[in-house]
């Protein structure tokens, strides 16, 4: 799995809005406090405003914020703001992809991992990232020691 830097940018920008609620916030505080490329954070938050999550006004005192509750906007929804979808197999949606031969049953292998990621990624909330207040589910998985080891269990 790979998320790009432009998805990881925007998570990150929409957490430091969640963290200021009601507060307009310039692009240039959300990339020093983030580390990101002022320019390239100003396309990611015309990304995030096309798709109804972030409202911007321009002047002395603009900036950006949340246009909705942080706890009403999920990890998923910041994702699709980015990329269009959650999970594709390059471009496609997984019950799209056939395969023959001994691949013949991947197809339901890419619809599981979907369902799996899709459900972290919805069930995590801005204001979920901001506190640490994760679902029951999502901690359960953070628990796992085999989380932590990007090659799994041995």
């Amino acid at each position: 799995m790979r998320v790009s830097a432009r998805v990881d940018y925007a998570i990150r920008a929409a957490a430091e809005m969640a963290a200021a609620p009601g507060q307009s916030l310039k692009a240039e505080t959300l990339a020093k406090t983030q580390g990101i490329s002022v320019s390239f954070l100003e396309t990611i938050l015309g990304d995030l405003r096309r798709a109804g999550l972030v409202t911007s006004q321009r002047g002395r005192d603009g900036g950006h914020q949340l246009a909705l509750d942080p706890a009403e906007i999920t990890v998923a929804d910041v994702v699709r703001a980015e990329t269009g979808n959650l999970f594709d197999i390059y471009g496609h949606r997984p019950e799209d992809m056939e395969y023959t031969g001994a691949a013949t049953n991947l197809t339901e292998v890419w619809v599981a991992a979907r369902s799996a990621y899709r459900k972290v990624m919805e069930d995590v909330t801005l204001a979920d990232l901001v506190s640490g207040a994760f679902t029951s589910d999502v901690v359960d998985l953070i628990e796992l020691p085999e989380s932590w080891n990007s090659h799994g269990p041995r």
